[in-house]
C-alpha cells in the first residue's frame, strides 16, 4: 500500500506497480466513508465472458433463480 496525493490540478498518480497489475482505467465508486477505485478492463465484454466461462446455466435460468431468491427474501 502506498500513500498518494492529488496534484494542483486534482490528478492522482498511481504507483507503477499498481498500474502494471490493474491497468490504466478505473471506475471511481463513492462510498459513505471514502472512495474505491475499480479497475476497468480494456475489453469489458471479454472480461465478463472470461469471468463467467464456467457457468453452465443460461442467463434466463440465472435470472429466474435470482428472482426466486429475491421473492423468498421478501417473504413471498
Amino acid at each position: 500500500m502506498a500513500d498518494v496525493a492529488l496534484d494542483d490540478r486534482g490528478r492522482l498518480t498511481l504507483p507503477k506497480e499498481v498500474r502494471e497489475r490493474y491497468g490504466d482505467r478505473y471506475h471511481v465508486v463513492q462510498l459513505p466513508d471514502g472512495i474505491k477505485l475499480v479497475p476497468v478492463a480494456d475489453d469489458p465484454l471479454e472480461a465478463l465472458r472470461d469471468e463467467f466461462a464456467d457457468v453452465e446455466k443460461s442467463a434466463d435460468e440465472l435470472r429466474e433463480k435470482a428472482r426466486e431468491a429475491a421473492l423468498d427474501e421478501a417473504g413471498r
